[in-house]
């Protein structure tokens, strides 16, 4: 007989809770989740309007799960399935999670780049459900003092965020706006972002950045960097997930220009193709430090381009010639 793991009880708690909500309140299945992980956060049944056999029934439910037993990457990996089967079945299809193994990937890289701080501030902002800024937190646990921020302009993603931070005991500081418009956040440390793609429909507001368009829509993922190197102290890191072509479009000069004055680009990073349903979505990971008075240039931009995380001969290999790019240039 299968042994059922402690991550599909909770799964299987989230997903039936849900379902029992969406059906008696008549809500889709993904807004049925954001109501069952505040029931579970608060350890009491909010939906006031619910019958009682249906409160039985999510109560015993919930009473079948102790969430203290639980790992917070075990809480996160449950509850990003659920928000997964929610974003496929509901409204949301061009919501998008960064994989797992791109997430750690950025921790790790994250980590290496911030060295041996005790304190760390850093900012996503296009946090989406908090899957990437969730997994990176859980990565950099040895660090004694992390401040958060998430910022997103959809609602019901950034409550859903909010959700699974505190269900992971994340203090993290969540702000629902348009990202490009004024943000209310100090510079970070760290900014890091699944750089949203495509054109930016506020060309108002694009005209207040220096990487706006000559003409028609702006690029929002150029907006974006430039927003993020903004709201990020001299000196800090930025991780961003860009389209393999971002230096290849027609804004691309521009873009170029503008990184050689504000910021060091410290690596380019191509993920595995096989992630990526067509080879022309291929993304890759690029690095950048904002320039300061202790920014650095490195002998050599760490340059890569990563075989599929699951060869691991191959990701070993790579891994020792990261290791030693940082022992010549860090």
């Amino acid at each position: 007989m299968k042994t059922v793991s402690k991550l599909e009880n909770l799964f299987t708690v989230i997903n039936e809770t849900a379902d029992l909500i969406a059906k008696e309140c008549q809500l889709s299945y993904i807004e049925a989740v954001a109501e069952t992980g505040e029931n579970l956060f608060h350890g009491s049944i909010l939906q006031e309007d619910l019958s009682e056999i249906t409160k039985k029934n999510l109560k015993r439910k919930y009473d079948s799960i102790n969430l203290s037993t639980f790992e917070k990457e075990e809480i996160r990996k449950a509850f990003q399935i659920v928000i997964l089967k929610g974003l496929k079945e509901g409204a949301h299809p061009n919501h998008q999670m960064t994989p797992d193994t791109i997430g750690l990937f950025l921790g790790y890289l994250v980590e290496k780049f911030v060295g041996n701080q005790k304190t760390l501030t850093i900012l996503d902002p296009a946090v989406g459900t908090g899957n990437l800024l969730t997994t990176i937190l859980n990565y950099l646990s040895k660090i004694e003092t992390l401040e958060s921020y998430g910022v997103d302009v959809d609602d019901l993603l950034i409550k859903l965020a909010y959700i699974n931070a505190n269900l992971q005991e994340h203090p993290i500081q969540f702000f629902n706006q348009d990202s490009l418009s004024r943000l209310l956040v100090d510079p970070v440390d760290v900014t890091v972002c699944d750089l949203p793609v495509g054109y930016y429909p506020n060309d108002v507001e694009a005209s207040n950045y220096q990487l706006k368009a000559m003409e028609g829509h702006s690029y929002s993922h150029h907006l974006f960097i430039e927003q993020s190197i903004k709201h990020t102290k001299e000196n800090g890191y930025l991780f961003f997930i860009v389209p393999n072509s971002l230096f290849e479009t027609k804004e691309a000069p521009k873009l170029n220009q503008y990184l050689k004055e504000v910021a060091i680009i410290q690596g380019f990073i191509q993920l595995p193709l096989s992630l990526f349903k067509d080879e022309k979505h291929g993304k890759s990971i690029l690095i950048l430090q904002k320039r300061g008075s202790e920014s650095k240039q490195p002998k050599q931009a760490l340059l890569a381009q990563l075989p599929k995380f699951s060869n691991i001969t191959a990701m070993n290999a790579m891994m020792k010639q990261i290791d030693q790019w940082f022992s010549e240039n860090k």
